[in-house]
């Protein structure tokens, strides 16, 4: 479960990458996302609405379904009543940039982070799903299996890092297109250090 990321990018240039219009960026006030984040940290979400794309500014984890677990920060199991409504609705759905993501190494006491970026790519989108809350709007993100690359370190699960060319289909396509996309990102793509 990947509970860490960076995403190092200036406003601008995640508005360019990702074709937000600059007068569509919509961060609350108060402070900015910091570049690294954890759960229930503001990140980075590139959503639709009224059919353009903006920035937004939200909280990294839906409210756990029972009262004193933590929250919600990665989509597993697609089919699971608890996703259901935000996948369905290609509104709820939303691009995460990121910079890099960390996954951890090793024997407890011992372990390293191990940080995973693309090769060409210093920005680059999870797909996600987003709600409103009492609390404002929070943001998750999808896993499937890890690629051979991410797969020695974290054997459960990878994030599911969305091609440029799929951002559209994620955040327009019907359910089950829009949810086909959660596959391993191609090894060769990436690197780790």
């Amino acid at each position: 479960m990947c509970n860490r990321y960076r995403m190092s990018a200036k406003q601008a240039e995640v508005a360019i990458q990702f074709g937000v219009d600059p007068a569509l960026i919509m961060p609350e006030p108060g402070p900015l996302p910091p570049p690294e984040l954890f759960p229930k940290r503001l990140g980075y979400v590139v959503r639709k609405e009224a059919g353009a794309r903006l920035l937004d500014v939200m909280t990294w984890g839906f409210p756990p379904p029972a009262k004193g677990r933590a929250p919600v920060t990665n989509v597993r199991n697609l089919a699971s009543p608890f996703w259901r409504s935000a996948l369905a609705n290609p509104e709820r759905r939303c691009l995460v940039p990121v910079s890099d993501f960390c996954e951890w190494e090793g024997e407890k006491g011992s372990k390293l982070a191990r940080w995973f970026s693309l090769a060409a790519e210093p920005l680059f989108a999870f797909a996600g799903v987003w709600r409103p809350t009492e609390d404002g709007k929070a943001f998750a993100f999808l896993t499937c299996e890890p690629n051979p690359l991410v797969k020695p370190i974290h054997a459960k699960a990878m994030p599911v890092i969305l091609h440029p060319e799929d951002y559209d289909g994620w955040l327009d396509g019907e359910v089950g297109c829009a949810c086909s996309l959660a596959q391993p990102f191609p090894s060769q793509l990436m690197q780790v250090e």
